[in-house]
């Protein structure tokens, strides 16, 4: 038959069905496992055993054959994918072989640059010097001639592999792209017709006339016993499994509180096992009967793989567009769940479909035409499909939108809206054009547009399922609820599924195994820095090796913190200071003895540190300022954690001190974020350094007239019966000065703590106020006059008259003002003879 001629339309016209994309997924992990033991295990076994070289002899001739083959272009695309796997596999070894003898170049390479710099042109080098550099230079290309005959091997190796793939790609191209038959043309309808009922007439024929053979019937009533037991049993699974697994689902609704998401996904998964159990019961009953035919056998051999497809697909359903939507991962109007899952259901019967007419064709041998016009109704039932789907998820996105009034509500889901909007349109542009393609000839094109996306839309399913799922157990581990699972794990979850379906998307979409073998392979290869490779496994070790640092610099920090440091005499300031350096240290170092493990190079770098080292200076000399400042802060100790500062005016008690800056708890408890280029360069006052002890003044004023020894001798008994005040240096009562309402004295003592000093000044005021009402004595409250020119516009009086002489000075009325205690104005209307300073002319008047 034209269809299945050749090897290229049998490529292209895969499809991702579950048997399909196991193998090629195990097939993917084999080849991925063996790259990784050549590459790293043989590189291993290259060092140990620096002898052990590839069989060039052999691999010359092997890419002499494979170069001619290729160059004839006879070989098709099985044949060159065999071809394609022994050269990776050749590959491989001479990757391995580039490590041979690497300790020991690297120790002749260290010896040579003991021997110093070669002399200038013209001047000659000691005879011996000359001498044992001649000999180490030899030894050295001696040793490196099997490293440089592998690199000559790999790249002739990995340029007949790149060869070979794009030859692959090409011809899967074209005939992706080749115009066919059309299925609408009637004149293909007979013949299509005639040979899908050939096929089931000749299946019921067979079963039929091995029905009537008595050898066949006798081994089936032998076998009757065991052919009703599964026949039964497969019948029970397959009419009560959903049932139960249903049963237990409602149950742990009603009685589970926390977790229940977990348990309810697990004994979901009855619903997949137990009627896939029945199914494969039947089959075994089918196969026990030996009634079965070629055609029929090769149908059931891949019945349970169909199968799972069917049994998955409406748990799928059931999970994605469950009837509750605290259920349901996917996110539909209550009209609309049930025929999403009718939709769902359509589309995995409209897949299954097409695998069993492949199986058909194949057996049968059916002309290009007729698999044509036999696919062509599946295509176009799933393209309807396609665009219901699609309009549905769009309905709902629009329902969405329409109803969020406040945008910064939908904010969260964003990003998934767009994927969704995404995913519903192109839903309903392959819908279109998928059938479209079909109709017009491009029927591998419209296939390979259709099942596909439907098989992605499955896989996109499944993520969204086990991210419900792992969300879930993440609140049962956790006791979070339900609507904070938006944490770090539940995204990391989802980011690595959504990392694992990629491979399994691309071969649906029709990559090969070999092109995820081949991205693996250039991952592990890493890439060159200078003279040096830089493999994934030197970055795993430079990891390992950090972390174990790392992680002994915290537990070397904490013997410190809780066990050695306070068993001495350092304050806690000087203690911290000790266990932040140490952490610094350790961190530098472990960094440093990682890199220096994983065998990176830095010094081919020195040209990119130079050229940084110019913006480090100009754009980062802020930071840089501040990480010595903070370096000088822990040496230095000027301040301490828990010391009470003021810095930029800010009172605080300092809480924490890092490279770049000071965290500062200020009084009115808030953070404040101090630079540490502050407390270098800028004034800083540190009231509890070195001790507690602080002085403390309250002043105080007497109205005049009262006796100043008096109040000395009540203040000093207030202070010193304080608890909290010093007798050593003793309190002091100083009389500092007449004021303009009061005479002024100040109360002078040292506290114990300082840090109580707000309360030790209060308590004195109170007493003070007590002492001075049993006393007698007054504290004064300020005093003012206030002369006003005009007094008349105050008390109604009429201006005088135009061309009266003008009063004299001493004429003028004005309003004494006497400011109270309860801040009310006292007016005193009368003349005055007091002189007014006018500060407009400075004159007296």
């Amino acid at each position: 038959m034209a269809m299945f001629q050749g090897d290229v339309p049998e490529e292209v016209r895969k499809t991702a069905s579950p048997l399909s994309l196991v193998r090629r997924m195990v097939g993917v992990l084999a080849l991925a496992t063996l790259v990784w033991l050549a590459a790293f295990g043989g590189a291993s076994e290259a060092q140990a055993q620096d002898g052990a070289q590839p069989d060039y002899a052999a691999w010359d001739l092997r890419a002499r054959a494979d170069e001619a083959r290729i160059d004839l272009g006879t070989a098709n695309i099985p044949e060159l994918e065999r071809m394609r796997v022994r050269l990776a596999e050749w590959r491989a070894q001479f990757l391995a072989a580039q490590t041979t003898n690497e300790s020991r170049i690297a120790t002749l390479e260290a010896q040579i640059d003991a021997l110093g710099p070669l002399p200038d042109e013209g001047t000659d080098e000691p005879a011996d010097i000359a001498f044992r550099r001649a000999e180490l230079t030899t030894q050295l290309a001696d040793l490196r001639a099997p490293v440089l005959r592998a690199e000559e091997a790999y790249t002739r190796a990995d340029g007949i592999i790149r060869e070979i793939d794009g030859i692959i790609r090409e011809r899967q191209t074209d005939a992706l792209l080749a115009l066919g038959p059309s299925p609408l043309n009637p004149a293909h309808w007979p013949a299509a017709l005639d040979a899908f009922g050939a096929s089931v007439a000749g299946a019921w024929q067979d079963l039929l006339a091995n029905a009537a053979s008595p050898f066949y019937r006798a081994e089936a009533q032998r076998n009757l016993p065991l052919i009703l037991f599964l026949l039964a049993l497969g019948g029970m699974l397959i009419a009560k499994g959903r049932a139960w697994a249903q049963a237990g689902v409602e149950l742990l609704r009603g009685e589970t509180r926390r977790g229940s998401g977990v348990f309810r996904f697990l004994v979901s998964l009855g619903q997949i096992i137990l009627p896939y159990l029945g199914i494969l019961a039947l089959i075994e009953a089918a196969s026990a009967s030996a009634l079965l035919d070629a055609r029929l056998s090769i149908l059931l051999e891949n019945l349970e793989y169909w199968a799972a497809i069917l049994i998955g697909a409406h748990w799928l359903a059931d999970q994605t567009f469950h009837e509750r939507e605290d259920t349901a991962t996917v996110h539909l109007s209550d009209e609309d769940r049930p025929k999403a899952r009718r939709l769902t259901g359509a589309l995995a019967w409209i897949f299954v479909l097409n695998l069993v007419l492949l199986a058909l064709a194949g057996f049968d041998s059916y002309t290009e035409e007729t698999l044509v016009v036999l696919q062509f109704p599946l295509v176009l039932i799933a393209g309807y499909a396609l665009v219901r789907y699609g309009r549905l998820r769009l309905k709902t996105l629009r329902e969405e939108a329409a109803g969020t009034e406040d945008a910064d509500e939908a904010e969260p889901g964003a990003l998934r809206q767009r994927i969704t909007r995404v995913i519903a349109q192109a839903a309903i542009l392959v819908g279109l054009i998928g059938p479209a393609m079909a109709a017009i000839g491009y029927a591998r094109t419209g296939e390979a547009l259709v099942y596909p996306f439907i098989a992605s839309l499955a896989v996109v399913g499944v993520v969204l399922v086990l991210q419900r799922f792992f969300n879930d157990l993440h609140s049962l581990v956790t006791g979070a609820m339900q609507t904070e699972t938006d944490g770090l794990i539940p995204v990391l979850a989802g980011f690595v599924l959504s990392a694992a379906a990629i491979p399994v998307l691309a071969l649906i979409w029709g990559a090969r195994e070999a092109d995820l073998t081949e991205l693996w392979t250039r991952f592990l290869e890493g890439f060159v820095v200078g003279d040096t490779r830089i493999s994934p496994t030197d970055f795993l070790v430079v990891v390992v090796v950090f972390v174990a640092g790392y992680l002994l610099t915290r537990l070397f920090q904490g013997a410190l913190k809780t066990s050695i440091l306070p068993k001495t005499k350092i304050d806690q300031g000087g203690r911290t200071a000790i266990v932040s350096g140490v952490g610094y240290v350790g961190i530098f170092i472990a960094a440093i003895v990682g890199i220096t493990a994983g065998g990176l190079d830095l010094t081919s770098l020195a040209f990119v540190a130079g050229a940084l080292s110019v913006g480090i200076g100009f754009g980062l000399q802020n930071i840089v300022s501040n990480f010595v400042s903070g370096i000088i802060l822990l040496i230095e100790r000027p301040i301490s954690e828990g010391d009470w500062i003021e810095v930029n005016g800010t009172h605080g008690i300092v809480k924490s001190i890092s490279v770049r800056s000071t965290r500062i708890e200020t009084f009115d408890r808030f953070d404040m974020i101090v630079p540490n280029a502050d407390f270098i360069s800028g004034t800083v006052s540190n009231y509890t350094r070195g001790n507690i002890l602080g002085r403390i003044i309250v002043p105080v004023g007497v109205a005049y007239g009262t006796d100043t020894r008096k109040v000395e001798r009540i203040l000093l008994a207030i202070v010193r019966d304080h608890p909290m005040v010093l007798m050593n240096p003793a309190p002091f009562v100083a009389f500092v000065g007449f004021g303009a309402d009061s005479l002024d004295f100040e109360i002078r003592a040292i506290l114990r703590d300082i840090n109580q000093g707000l309360g030790v000044r209060t308590e004195i005021r109170h007493q003070v106020v007590e002492r001075f009402a049993e006393e007698g004595i007054e504290i004064p409250f300020a005093q003012r006059d206030v002369w006003l020119r005009n007094p008349e516009a105050l008390t109604g009086r009429p201006g005088m008259a135009a061309g009266a002489a003008s009063p004299s000075p001493t004429e003028h009325q004005s309003f004494s003002e006497t400011i109270d205690g309860d801040g009310e104005i006292a007016h005193d209307d009368a003349p005055s003879d007091e002189v007014v300073d006018d500060d407009r002319t400075g004159e007296d008047r």
